[in-house]
């Protein structure tokens, strides 16, 4: 089960993006498909984790946490994973075959998209980041699909953006933690410098917190709910930025974002009252 790296699973939440912010979650027919499309997504992934993870197992028995995988601990051989990762992805895009068409072929880019980062694109400075943020994307549009509704792209860029932010925020804690060690275990992370990292961190908070403030203001928004009562969501927003920010800086904690954020009870308890603040203002448009 520790092959399938279920704890990752939680960045699969962003499937669930359509179906709040279409307000479609009062049809139980929806409801129902995007819990379906979420549980195909995390087959997947895991698929492609475990692929990953017989690419990179040289690497990954030279870092701290990651030398406990299966793979790379060699509790587990090598054809076994492979054979595993073929039935979850084949069982994946099956299921998704059967939730329809546009869903499938998102799951076909993403699969694609990952295959790419993990056989070249990790190794290529900048690339490797965007193609992350790109699967956050990918994950929001295929929810989307799956119950075929629109998603505006304002949230698209406030995904990829945010997105970004954690994969920027994991590079940088990375290298404070694996030290010299850090090019031994990713290639990318010698070509990356805290400075250089920082830079790029406070220009991708700068821009994720204005987007989410255009967001929530566009005529497009306003008129979709009826309301401006969105600009509300905001501190919720800049405090779990600011939080992770500490996270990063002070605690070194965000190497693996989605135990960053289950772990730290204030981002924990701030994600929630976001979601819970939304649904209740979009409710009442």
């Amino acid at each position: 089960m520790k092959m399938l790296r279920p704890q990752q699973w939680i960045k699969n939440l962003f499937l669930f993006a359509g179906l709040i912010f279409s307000r479609s979650y009062h049809q139980a027919a929806n409801n129902r498909t995007t819990i379906f499309a979420f549980l195909a997504f995390c087959l997947l992934a895991s698929g492609i984790y475990i692929i990953n993870d017989l690419i990179d197992y040289r690497e990954d028995k030279h870092h701290p946490v990651k030398s406990r995988r299966p793979i790379a601990s060699d509790r587990i051989s090598r054809p076994a994973a492979v054979i595993l990762a073929v039935v979850l992805i084949f069982v994946s895009l099956l299921w998704s075959f059967f939730i329809n068409h546009p869903f499938l072929i998102t799951g076909l880019v993403y699969l694609a998209m990952m295959l790419a980062y993990s056989i070249k694109a990790k190794e290529i400075i900048i690339l490797d980041v965007l193609f992350v943020a790109g699967g956050y994307v990918l994950r929001a549009v295929a929810g989307a699909l799956a119950i075929r509704v629109d998603i505006s792209p304002w949230l698209l860029l406030c995904t990829f953006l945010l997105a970004l932010f954690l994969v920027l925020s994991k590079r940088r804690t990375e290298i404070v933690v694996l030290g010299a060690d850090a090019v031994r275990h990713r290639k990318t992370l010698g070509q990356y410098s805290l400075d250089y990292l920082n830079q790029m961190i406070a220009v991708v908070t700068s821009a994720c917190i204005v987007a989410y403030c255009l967001y929530t203001l566009a005529p497009e928004t306003v008129a979709k709910f009826h309301s401006h009562r969105l600009i509300f969501t905001v501190p919720f927003v800049i405090y779990g930025i600011f939080r992770y920010l500490y996270l990063t800086y002070k605690q070194v904690q965000t190497d693996q974002p989605e135990r960053a954020i289950i772990a730290d009870l204030p981002t924990l308890i701030c994600l929630i009252l976001w979601v819970g603040v939304c649904i209740a203002i979009i409710s009442k448009a």
